[in-house]
């Protein structure tokens, strides 16, 4: 009698209808596995982008200063880096049930690994690991936002934003001080190598060098051209970190990609493009003395184009809201 009971039960329409238990269960599974591949691709990219930073950081005494070791760790992170993007970029591409970049931030990313292949490829073929100093920083530079989510980047808090836009001008405050000390060197520089070579033909045709005596406390040549060059390489990362923390910044604005058009920002990328240029001429060439010299004054000259430039900003100036 039971047993009828359940059979009539089972076999009516009103009866609730139970899901399978194996159903049940894969469909779980399922909705687990797209959200952990939804926040895979992020993931791999948020890794390519710390090994991009630190092949970055490797490849300037790499090539600054020749050096085998840094040279190793600069290739092997900079490989690593393009591993994990390329595995985030199919990722992201294949969840997306595309092979086409829509977004401006899917079109970042993979124009950043372009820019890596295309490094790495001229690594392999001529072994030209200086071009490194411009290709690994852009390529964090451009991994860098669409490493932070799909979405725009907002900071926890309002001190938690200060504190970034403080590190952001204190870094380039360093960099512009770092700057006006390699000028000032450089200047003391040519003061010293004149008055070298005018001492001893004052004295010999006057008897008397009083004329340069006032500037006897002048450091030798050798000391200011250190300093000129230290001066210039310490206020190379800090210029680095400066326009780093500026991107994140500029990314939380509602102007969004539009922000990067403005001339200051525009001037500030170039100008950082020149810096490295100029450091590397000055390492490739083996500038010294006077020509050095000259060398961190064009440097200083860039950064005064670029501290100019602010006159001419819409979004990014001195008491702009």
């Amino acid at each position: 009698m039971l047993r009828v009971v359940k059979q009539r039960l089972r076999s009516s329409p009103n009866a609730p209808k139970s899901i399978p238990q194996r159903d049940l269960h894969h469909s779980i599974l399922s909705s687990y596995a797209f959200k952990v591949n939804y926040g895979m691709y992020l993931l791999w990219l948020r890794v390519a982008a710390i090994l991009y930073a630190t092949a970055s950081v490797a490849v300037f005494p790499a090539v600054l200063y020749k050096a085998d070791r840094w040279r190793r760790w600069c290739v092997h992170l900079g490989g690593m880096a393009w591993f994990f993007h390329f595995v985030s970029a199919v990722e992201m591409l294949v969840q997306a049930h595309r092979w086409v970049p829509v977004s401006m931030r899917e079109v970042q990313s993979l124009l950043g690994f372009a820019v890596v292949s295309v490094f790495f490829l001229v690594w392999w073929l001529y072994d030209a690991i200086s071009l490194g100093l411009f290709a690994l920083p852009v390529t964090f530079l451009l991994v860098l936002i669409p490493a932070l989510g799909s979405e725009r980047y907002t900071f926890p808090s309002q001190g938690v934003r200060v504190s970034w836009l403080v590190a952001h001008i204190a870094a380039l405050l360093l960099a512009y001080v770092a700057l006006g000390f390699s000028l000032l060197a450089s200047i003391l520089y040519l003061v010293q190598e004149r008055r070298l070579k005018a001492k001893p033909k004052s004295k010999f045709l006057t008897g008397d060098d009083s004329r340069w005596a006032p500037l006897d406390w002048l450091p030798p040549l050798d000391t200011l051209e250190r300093l000129s060059e230290a001066m210039l390489e310490f206020g190379f990362p800090c210029m680095t970190v400066g326009l780093v923390i500026g991107v994140v910044l500029a990314q939380e604005t509602s102007l969004g990609a539009a922000y990067f058009l403005d001339p200051k920002i525009i001037a500030a990328f170039v100008s950082w493009a020149i810096y490295v240029l100029l450091l590397l001429v000055r390492r490739a060439a083996g500038l010294r003395g006077r020509k050095a010299a000259y060398l961190s004054g064009a440097v200083f000259a860039v950064m005064v184009v670029v501290w100019t430039a602010n006159l001419f900003s819409h979004v990014h100036r001195f008491g702009a809201p």
